[in-house]
């Protein structure tokens, strides 16, 4: 399997409802680096997995509604987790292969992985097929 993975990295406001967060259902801040990994069993005809600055540009596109928001604005009624946030970056790369953002080779991209570092201790990540 071969991968190719862009990163980016986005500082966001929120706060997480429920008991099992504590001090953090309190509107706080973060800064998340963004990785985005792309994995397909063979190179496409100009011998690459996706292109970089495609796949680049559209990180930044999927990232730019929720940098330097308040994420309980920006996505009311969510519970805007790491995981959950990984999910709904996923689910904005997947649109921009379907829609052809990512350029014509990228349909042969197998699975998509998005990892969201919370600090250099703590990550979570969400990866599928597509």
């Amino acid at each position: 399997m071969y991968a190719v993975e862009v990163r980016d990295h986005i500082m966001i406001a929120h706060s997480l409802r429920g008991e099992t967060f504590g001090p953090a259902q309190a509107l706080h801040g973060a800064t998340f680096v963004v990785d985005v990994a792309f994995f397909r069993s063979e190179l496409d005809e100009d011998d690459v997995v996706v292109d970089i600055g495609r796949a680049t540009d559209a990180l930044k596109a999927a990232l730019k509604p929720l940098n330097y928001a308040n994420l309980d604005e920006v996505l009311p009624g969510a519970r805007t987790t790491t995981e959950f946030l990984c999910r709904h970056i996923f689910d904005a790369m997947a649109a921009a292969r379907r829609e052809g953002a990512l350029g014509a080779g990228a349909v042969g991209i197998e699975r998509i992985r998005v990892t969201l570092h919370e600090s250099h201790v703590a990550r979570a990540w969400f990866e599928a097929a597509v």
